[in-house]
């Protein structure tokens, strides 16, 4: 494992991580980042934060046109420390707000706007070229869209048995069923969706989570970026 000061010398390195649901993205971008001494952007949070400002604002979800009218009119703001994320809209703190069941049922519809979709990635790329030291970035189409030119891409995949189980647990006993459904519904819609789809990089190392810990998924990518930073 680097020390800090290790990290801070070592050649800057920007890290995408795609993937679905449930397949540990959030939990090993954050430990991978903060192992390695690097900037961490969850960008479904963004898109979660852009969903609620639509939600509390009374858009109708329904309608693309007025979600691709609506959405330049927030300020969304992500701090990028991975031991501490944070994610305000307008200045309000909405780190919880944007994981409830409303919020969740309405992203995909949301972030399918191309306008929508255009305002985000902008500010991703805008966080990702000003980090100095490199940084994860974990989403469903940063190595194919956002950052393309990423020096390293994972897509982590698992079973939906597997991710229905982990997903379930997060949400304190949920219908592992129902819970499948929904993620299967959920990448059925991510993936399907014109603009930038949930897709894996022809460039992307695949790693199936299904069997490892969440221990070893994070050893696996800390080893993949440190050999990236290695061949700089």
């Amino acid at each position: 494992m680097e020390t800090a000061a290790a990290a801070r010398t070592a050649p800057a390195v920007i890290v995408a991580i795609d993937g679905p649901s449930g397949t540990g993205k959030s939990s090993t971008s954050k430990a991978v980042a903060a192992q390695l001494g690097l900037s961490y952007l969850d960008t479904g949070a963004q898109y979660r934060a852009i969903t609620w400002w639509m939600v509390s604002n009374g858009i109708d979800i329904t309608d693309p046109s007025a979600i691709a009218d609506a959405a330049d009119k927030s300020e969304i703001v992500s701090g990028t420390d991975p031991s501490g994320p944070t994610i305000t809209v307008d200045g309000t703190d909405v780190a919880g707000p944007i994981r409830t069941e409303e919020v969740t049922s309405k992203v995909s519809a949301v972030s399918a706007v191309p306008e929508v979709r255009t305002r985000i990635t902008e500010l991703q790329r805008s966080i990702a070229a000003g980090a100095e030291v490199g940084i994860v970035v974990e989403g469903r189409d940063i190595g194919t869209t956002v950052l393309p030119d990423a020096d390293l891409k994972v897509f982590l995949t698992a079973s939906p048995e597997a991710r229905a189980a982990r997903r379930s647990g997060e949400l304190k006993g949920a219908d592992v069923a129902a819970t499948r459904e929904s993620l299967i519904q959920r990448d059925a819609a991510d993936s399907g969706r014109k603009t930038s789809p949930l897709a894996k990089a022809g460039d992307a190392v695949e790693v199936d989570t299904t069997d490892l810990t969440l221990q070893q998924v994070i050893e696996c990518v800390v080893t993949l970026v440190e050999e990236k930073r290695a061949a700089k």
